[in-house]
């Protein structure tokens, strides 16, 4: 690379790479040349150290072939406001974005892209020169692997319910001191069943850990269900295909990407963002959950994808944004779940869609699944107040809880400033979490990573 440097992206297309619209704009106010003690490029990666609030700059690199970024600051999105600004200054042509040698950081982290890189060639090339493997073995080999995990499954659900029911014999008001470390290792040993759901549906339950009376009952409810979808294990094959996959979902059993691809059922539309939401899991692992609106089908979709240790996504989504292309949903009574095939640029919306659902169709979808953990709602007209410690949001159907921090609801009640909005989130049949709002003139709030 010479000089003067070759401009390969044009600020659009970074701009285009956003996770969301609060990342564009952190990012521009950092794509500035003295806000970075070093910056280098060569024709396959891009580097450079911005100073952030502690002593130790921020270490950001960017693969060009690849468009993939990796930063040291603590951000959990992808790329993140450094990663954008990076590739500002590179795409503006930073005349310091010259051919150096790299530093030992970025050379490393490199060196591993390869590394992988081949390793995974080899492993391509490895199976295209392999025979073929018999398809009778291969199935065979497959149901016996699912036999053994099923029948580990309704041992670990068999506990559980015997476990609930326990608690409820003693009663919830009576609960000992020891009652969260006793859930805690039947967490543990549902993990091992290999029934993560149970798990995570048992965490849900324990709550803050509060023992007064709304807390008491919403531990008992939430076990209520908890110990339905035990007792459901032993009946699996009495149900449906589609109570199956709920059945399925609900317990933490994977389908695959491809067989969703192969066999879900496949819709054609212009799909809208509607919002998104990043959870923190246990074991460095990044939760994205991505909502979509079909602007023709009217139907609403789910993109739930997993991050680990840093790893970036396949495909970025702008809140706001219309693709037009085909979703595969997974197979369920209500099905949200669905896997993203081939799909178009995208174009910005100037407005949210003209959708409002009611309190009654999300009771419904609860109804035909009780273990759906999330249902999309999009409310037009909609007044948000705060009382000083709780959220909430009154609709022509009556007054919901948010979920809301007291920073993120103080943000929501200044951007709506007393007039009506419309708000989008997920419903989890107590309250909504916010995800995006947008006022009268277009402007929109989006909620901030968790």
């Amino acid at each position: 690379m010479s000089t003067d440097m070759e401009v390969r992206l044009t600020r659009e297309q970074v701009l285009a790479l956003a996770p969301d619209a609060s990342s564009s704009k952190a990012a521009g106010g950092l794509a500035t040349d003295g806000k970075w003690g070093l910056l280098g490029a060569d024709a396959d990666a891009l580097w450079g150290e911005c100073q952030g609030s502690g002593a130790k700059p921020y270490q950001t690199q960017v693969d060009l072939l690849a468009l993939v970024s990796r930063c040291s600051c603590p951000s959990r999105k992808f790329p993140c406001k450094h990663g954008l600004a990076l590739l500002m200054l590179y795409a503006d042509g930073n005349p310091r974005c010259v051919s150096q040698p790299r530093p030992a950081w970025v050379e490393e982290w490199m060196q591993g892209r390869r590394d992988r890189a081949a390793r995974k060639e080899a492993a391509a090339d490895s199976a295209a020169t392999a025979p073929p493997p018999d398809p009778q073995v291969q199935a065979a080999a497959t149901a016996k692997r699912e036999q053994a995990r099923w029948t580990r499954m309704q041992a670990g659900a068999a506990e559980l319910q015997r476990w609930i029911a326990d608690q409820f014999r003693q009663g919830l008001a009576n609960l000992g001191a020891g009652f969260e470390q006793d859930a805690r290792r039947m967490m543990a040993r549902m993990v091992d069943a290999q029934a993560p759901g149970l798990a995570s549906q048992l965490e849900q339950a324990l709550g803050d850990g509060g023992r007064g009376v709304a807390d008491l009952a919403e531990l008992g409810e939430r076990l209520g269900l908890l110990q339905l979808l035990t007792q459901a294990v032993p009946r699996f094959d009495a149900f449906g295909v589609a109570r199956q996959a709920d059945l399925r979902a609900a317990l933490g059993w994977p389908v695959e990407r491809e067989v969703v691809l192969r066999e879900g059922e496949a819709l054609h539309d212009r799909w809208y963002v509607q919002g998104q939401h990043l959870l923190e899991q246990a074991g460095n692992l990044l939760e994205r959950r991505v909502w979509l609106l079909g602007l023709d089908s009217g139907r609403a979709a789910l993109l739930q994808d997993y991050s680990h240790s840093g790893r970036g996504w396949e495909q970025h989504w702008r809140t706001g944004h219309v693709y037009a292309g085909s979703l595969h949903f997974h197979a369920g009574t209500v099905p949200l779940r669905a896997v993203a095939g081939e799909m178009g640029p995208a174009a910005e919306s100037s407005s949210a869609p003209p959708q409002d659902d009611t309190l009654d169709t999300a009771a419904l979808g609860h109804a035909n699944n009780p273990w759906l953990g999330q249902i999309p709602m999009h409310l037009r007209e909609v007044h948000v107040t705060h009382d000083g410690r709780h959220g909430w949001l009154q609709h022509a159907e009556g007054t919901l809880a948010l979920q809301v921090g007291p920073a993120q609801g103080w943000a929501l009640l200044a951007f709506a400033g007393g007039h009506p909005l419309c708000v989008m989130g997920e419903w989890d049949g107590q309250s909504l979490l916010p995800l995006s709002a947008w006022n009268a003139q277009g402007d929109r709030w989006e909620r901030s990573a968790a």
